[in-house]
């Protein structure tokens, strides 16, 4: 008789990101980085979004540009 397969537990514990969405205003889980704003002299910024911002705008995370 086979031994059953083992499945790999979800990956509830790998850490997620929360933060600012700057596309609804709001605090949210799983955000990502969608673009750095370098500035010549001074301090940059970044913008954030999450999940549901990135289907609904059509985003592209900067990672994976």
């Amino acid at each position: 008789m086979a031994e059953p397969t083992h499945t790999p537990p979800a990956q509830e514990d790998t850490p997620r990101a929360f933060g600012w969405c700057h596309w609804h205003q709001g605090h949210s889980d799983g955000i990502r980085l969608i673009d750095v704003v370098e500035q010549g002299s001074g301090s940059g910024g970044t913008v954030f979004a999450c999940a549901a911002c990135i289907a609904v705008n059509s985003l592209t995370p900067f990672a994976d540009r």
